[in-house]
């Protein structure tokens, strides 16, 4: 009788373990700006910069489907330093000699970096793209889903923007998803 009923609970305990084991290996790395801009001194890579709102439906959605692809996760994880940066950061952000600070405008606000990196055009999600001597390459506005993201980072991560058009490049890609 003990039997019958510890081999069903082992096997379920079992399951639960590996989901749970599944699910942790799946997540962004994800830093503060300054903490990027420290570790990009000792390793340089590109910098992926999430940048979201707390109330953003879509950014959401990004976090609970793009990045929580298996493929994207290793992709970023390994070939950028990724970023996630609220638009609407109260804290004081200091990049090459310059203080950004939070503007207060309409019911919530802004940040005065995030402002810089979308070039004014507060649109939530974006996704920026810096190389590793930090500087703008681009800037993607919207919800990306994984097999638009995976373009994305390979374009930049490898380098391809350097020798290829976009349209070019996406002609020739070859998915792993």
């Amino acid at each position: 009788m003990m039997k019958k009923i510890l081999i069903p609970f082992l096997f379920f305990a079992l399951i639960f373990q590996v989901g749970a084991q599944e699910t942790k290996k799946a997540e962004v790395k994800w830093l503060s700006f300054e903490e990027a801009i420290k570790l990009n001194e000792k390793n340089p890579k590109p910098l992926l910069i999430d940048v979201y709102t707390d109330w953003c439906g879509y950014c959401k959605k990004m976090d609970r489907t793009t990045y929580k692809n298996e493929v994207i996760v290793q992709y970023i994880n390994k070939n950028f330093h990724p970023v996630k940066l609220n638009g609407e950061e109260k804290e004081d952000i200091t990049f090459k000699d310059y203080t950004f600070k939070f503007k207060n405008q309409g019911r919530r606000g802004y940040n005065e970096f995030a402002a810089a990196l979308l070039n004014g055009k507060l649109s939530y999600p974006t996704t920026v793209i810096m190389n590793k001597e930090l500087q703008l390459l681009d800037r993607v506005p919207g919800y990306l889903d994984a097999k638009i993201m995976e373009k994305v980072v390979t374009f930049f991560a490898t380098e391809k923007y350097k020798t290829e058009t976009w349209q070019d490049f996406v002609k020739g890609f070859k998915s792993n998803l």
